[in-house]
């Protein structure tokens, strides 16, 4: 996909244009100066019937030149000129979509906000700038942190940075801007063509709001509004298509509205060069009341940031800058104080798969001011840039200390993010974990960090995190195990109560089936019993017909009177009516077993029912498993080391000393001897059950 940065420039050529022989224009002109206003009569013709008249010019050309004899040539000429130009016409308007889409959001959008009024109240002192530790480690910040740039070295071109103001606002209505002064096309390599696939676009910005503590890859979180280069909205990890394309050398205004007597309260509104480019998009109820803080996100770019008193573009209503907010409408960003003057920066030494990235998660959410340096990390970042990672081919080298960077692109599965990184977080002074389990636990490798961070402004800390933990990380432990149990229990309980209703449905059904069937076969026997009835009492008829003929006939033969005769009918009667006594006491019978039959069933339902559990129950954990600190490989789904690492290292692991260059060596769970301790035994541990495989 191509980036639409910088590409309308290149893309727009002169109009080319096929013009009339001189002569051919010429004549007409002096010739007939005077007669084409005769025949034209503008004067005559009304406004609205415009479009009438220049199909009267357009006709009236053609037959201006009868004086010249090469007049007849340019009526041949003129349907291949008048084609010539419909095609550039057509061309010019697919080169220019985004000024017709500017001409209709201003026709449709009509304009609800107001100017704003004089405020007397304090302004604000401070200048906005980004902290060090709300900006991405690619972010680099030139002229007083007025233009962000971004590295683009290697696989960094691929990953978004990010930047986060260090003053929020809370009420009131006001905006900021930014610019794109600079789009950059990093060479790639063709190496990894047909493996790879590089995240669209290759140039991106996005603008809006945040709140403070939430990611800093703009878009990426519940706690993030804003719009992109592309057009898009983004809002509750969502994005929708909201308001027209934005490129570079244009003045690009976002304007967050939380006053309540505004018909626009809570929404955040995007402008071009002063015109507006999007409707107001409505803040979600989970942010209302909090303290949003102006946010840049962009990848191959170099924006720069204006929060000035006066707006670069002035908007089609009066609106102040962040910069000129009133001290009652902002807040200002928690940035913690140094610890001796110094930043420190942090090596966790821990053992493999022993609570090792579970105390890092727990730590960093304590101290979100501490940057974590680690290849987990790297792959997060990598993920919300948009990179895809197909799925790990090979088990075995899979780990969380060194994962794998299979993306099929060779800027990033070449550690040049590693390489770029490690040299800016020794040269940019901020707080850092640095997360190498192999590595902070083996001498050599602690030295080698140590040198890098030789500045004085770092204080250089060893996190010793060894032995039995303590009761908050236990309770913390022992409280996923629980969900985790809990969370299981509740998926087998949903599915056994799907099941049995699957099962209740099925009998349900069965029922009804044998229901209709038994209705059916009592449809077909009364049917065929009124059948035989009919039948029966047709063949009395007959019988008695033909005994009357009968009888008739013999009378008529002895010459006497024939007299019917009723006791055959009377007969017949008493024994209907016998049959339908009969019929109907059975009938009775039957419906009432129905009923009892159908009112026991619903009984049964009812009882069921009240037995059935509404909730999952409640699971408790063991005695054995109160005792599981440590959360297995197989529930991780993966380990910190690979069986090949460990093997080849864990006999060289050690307790960190001052003497290798630490300021500081803290003990987080156990003292020194008694993890000295631990270690040793863990070690033993592994010697006796591990098979070594370079043993000569």
């Amino acid at each position: 996909r191509r980036s639409h940065f910088g590409s309308r420039r290149a893309r727009v050529s002169p109009p080319r244009v096929l013009a009339m022989p001189p002569k051919k224009k010429a004549a007409p002109k002096k010739d007939e100066p005077k007669a084409a206003p005769k025949k034209e009569e503008p004067k005559a013709a009304p406004k609205k019937e415009e479009p009438k008249a220049k199909a009267a010019v357009a006709a009236a050309k053609p037959e201006e030149p009868k004086a010249p004899p090469k007049a007849a040539p340019a009526k041949k000429e003129e349907p291949a000129a008048k084609a010539a130009a419909g095609k550039r016409k057509a061309e010019a308007k697919a080169e220019e979509p985004a000024k017709k889409e500017t001409k209709v959001a201003d026709a449709d959008v009509s304009e609800k906000e107001k100017d704003a009024p004089a405020d007397k109240r304090p302004a604000l002192k401070e200048t906005i700038s980004f902290y060090p530790s709300d900006t991405t480690l690619n972010v680099i910040p030139t002229l007083g942190g007025q233009v962000l740039m971004a590295l683009s070295d290697g696989g960094m071109q691929y990953l978004i940075a990010g930047a986060r103001g260090n003053v929020g606002m809370k009420a009131g209505r006001y905006m900021f801007e930014v610019k794109i002064i600079e789009a950059l096309n990093p060479a790639e390599s063709s190496a990894a063509a047909g493996r790879g696939r590089a995240p669209a676009p290759r140039q991106l910005l996005r603008i809006g709001f945040s709140i403070a503590g939430s990611s800093l890859i703009l878009g990426e979180s519940e706690d993030h509004i804003c719009f992109d280069s592309e057009g898009a909205f983004h809002v509750s990890k969502k994005k929708t298509p909201a308001a027209q394309r934005f490129t570079r050398d244009q003045v690009i205004a976002v304007v967050l509205n939380l006053d309540p007597n505004s018909p626009n309260h809570n929404t955040l509104s995007l402008f071009r060069d002063g015109k507006r480019i999007s409707e107001p998009q409505q803040i979600p109820e989970n942010l209302h009341g909090k303290t949003f803080f102006p946010h840049v996100s962009f990848r191959n770019v170099s924006v720069q940031v204006l929060f000035g008193q006066q707006p670069a573009r002035a908007l089609p209503f009066k609106c102040r800058q962040l910069g000129a907010a009133a001290q009652a409408d902002v807040d200002k960003a928690f940035r913690p104080g140094l610890k001796d003057g110094k930043y420190e920066v942090l090596l966790p030494v821990a053992l493999p798969d022993e609570g090792t990235f579970e105390w890092l998660d727990t730590f960093i959410a304590k101290n979100s001011h501490y940057v974590e340096l680690s290849d987990r990390k790297i792959l997060d970042w990598a993920a919300s840039s948009g990179l895809w990672k197909p799925a790990a081919a090979n088990l075995s080298k899979k780990s969380n200390d060194k994962p794998e960077f299979n993306f099929g692109l060779p800027a990033m599965d070449d550690f040049s993010i590693q390489r770029v990184m490690r040299t800016v977080a020794s040269v940019v002074p901020r707080n850092y974990v640095i997360m190498e389990v192999k590595s902070n636990l083996l001498q050599d490798d602690r030295q080698r960090v140590l040198e890098r961070f030789n500045a004085p402004h770092f204080k250089k800390v060893a996190q010793v995190v060894m032995g039995e933990p303590n009761d908050e990380f236990k309770q913390m432990a022992l409280g996923k195990l629980l969900k985790e149990k809990q969370a299981k229990a509740d998926a087998a309980w949903k599915a056994q109560k799907a099941e049995e209703k699957r099962k209740k449905d099925m009998e349900e059904k069965q029922k009804k089936l044998a229901e209709m069937r038994r209705k059916a076969d009592e449809a077909r026997k009364k049917a065929a019993e009124e059948a035989k009835k009919k039948a029966e009492e047709a063949k009395k008829k007959a019988e008695e017909a033909k005994r009357k003929a009968e009888a008739k006939k013999k009378a008529e033969e002895a010459g006497e009177e024939y007299v019917e005769e009723d006791e055959y009918k009377a007969e017949d009667e008493e024994v209907k009516g016998e049959n339908m006594e009969v019929d109907q006491a059975g009938n009775n019978d039957t419906k009432e077993a129905k009923d009892d039959a159908k009112e026991e069933d619903k009984k049964e339902d009812v009882k069921m029912e009240d037995e059935e559990d509404t909730e999952p129950p409640k699971i408790e954990l063991t005695d054995e498993e109160q005792k599981l600190w440590f959360r297995s490989a197989v529930a991780r789904a993966c380990t910190d080391l690979t069986t090949t690492a460990l093997g080849q290292s864990f006999g060289s692991f050690s307790i960190p000393e001052t003497s290798e260059g630490f300021d500081e060596i803290r003990f987080e769970w156990r003292d020194e001897n008694e993890s000295k301790a631990y270690l040793k035994r863990w070690v033993l541990e592994r010697k006796r059950n591990s098979r070594m495989d370079d043993l000569q």
